[in-house]
């Protein structure tokens, strides 16, 4: 039963019940010999004994329906707020200060301040975190990363390519026969284009996955570009400019390289969109492609990416959500909440 209708049935009842109070008190003060005037009597060409409890029993359901009206809108009201908090938005609380349940007003505003700060510590470490670790580390590995990346670059990556254009010349010039031997090189050709694949994504997990000092918005497009010439996929991206901490930027650059990582290796897309927005005080990152798609509760492959993208969205106070199915593709999407200055000074 919907808040609306208990509400008004409680009406009824409760004026069904005061009618009959009244009249109880009304008897036993004034007692009244006879009580045929009740149906002699009219109001509205209908007797009284009728006419008196229908238009209490409407007074009950009118305050009742009113009543219904007023608390479905509170309870509409707490549920945005709660949706809002949920999502890591920051709400009004003016616009609660006319709700009757003022502890579950000043819970949910204590819920709000409690979230902020984690999310701002969590944003403050991630930031530290980030600085330290890219002076570290980035002098240790950034060379041999170099190193190893152009190696592979000069040897593996063009003897692949030669292989692949001699098995595509040798299959053009056969005659079109239906052969097992013609179908087992199409096959060996397939393999070694794939193989090209997966030595552009590890190239990609080899290069520095720091910024570099660059924004964001920079980085995002410059990798985008360069995949955009040496991977056969149509990629579109929109990428607006968003001043952010260097421990969120940092960290949606990651999960932004180990997401198209996954889509060269696994996905066999022909086509992905990258999207960087934000909204309301909401940072939006979403990736999505036509690939084959899988199964979240049986993945295997690649799931150390996956979690390493999920701890990644959570040390910035943020969530990543995937939904994939077969052959219809992926979509993953971060959302991250950008705290106000006042809160980010405590």
């Amino acid at each position: 039963m919907s808040t609306v209708l208990r509400h008004m049935l409680s009406g009824l009842i409760l004026a069904f019940s005061i009618l009959i109070l009244l009249s109880s008190i009304v008897y036993f003060l004034f007692p009244i010999d006879d009580w045929t005037f009740l149906l002699n009597e009219s109001l509205l060409n209908f007797p009284l004994a009728f006419v008196i409890p229908f238009f209490v029993l409407i007074l009950g359901a009118f305050f009742g329906l009113n009543s219904g009206i007023s608390s479905r809108k509170q309870l509409n009201m707490i549920d945005r707020t709660l949706k809002s908090i949920e999502d890591g938005r920051q709400f009004n609380i003016k616009e609660l200060s006319g709700l009757e349940l003022r502890a579950i007003t000043k819970r949910m505003e204590g819920i709000q301040r409690q979230l902020g700060e984690k999310i701002r510590q969590s944003q403050k470490m991630a930031t530290e975190k980030a600085v330290d670790q890219e002076k570290r580390i980035q002098e240790i590995i950034s060379q041999e990363r170099h190193r190893l990346a152009r190696e592979l670059h000069d040897s593996v990556s063009q003897q692949l390519f030669a292989a692949s254009m001699i098995l595509s010349a040798i299959n053009e010039v056969r005659a079109e026969t239906d052969t097992r031997e013609s179908k087992q090189l199409k096959m060996v050709e397939e393999t070694i284009h794939q193989t090209q694949l997966e030595m552009r994504a590890l190239l990609l997990h080899l290069r520095p996955a720091a910024l570099n000092g660059k924004s964001l918005q920079k980085g995002m497009e410059e990798l985008l570009q360069e995949l955009l010439q040496k991977v056969p996929i149509e990629l579109k991206w929109k990428i607006e400019t968003i001043p952010l901490d260097k421990g969120v930027e940092d960290h949606l650059f990651r999960i932004l390289q180990e997401s198209v990582s996954n889509i060269l290796r696994h996905a066999k897309a022909t086509q992905a969109q990258i999207l960087l927005v934000q909204r309301d005080d909401l940072i939006i990152l979403r990736i999505e492609d036509d690939g084959v798609g899988f199964m979240l509760n049986q993945e295997k492959t690649g799931s150390y990416g996956l979690q390493n993208m999920h701890e990644r969205a959570a040390e910035i106070g943020g969530t990543l959500k995937i939904v994939s199915l077969p052959g219809e593709g992926t979509r993953l999407e971060v959302k991250v909440p950008i705290l106000s200055a006042g809160e980010d000074k405590g």
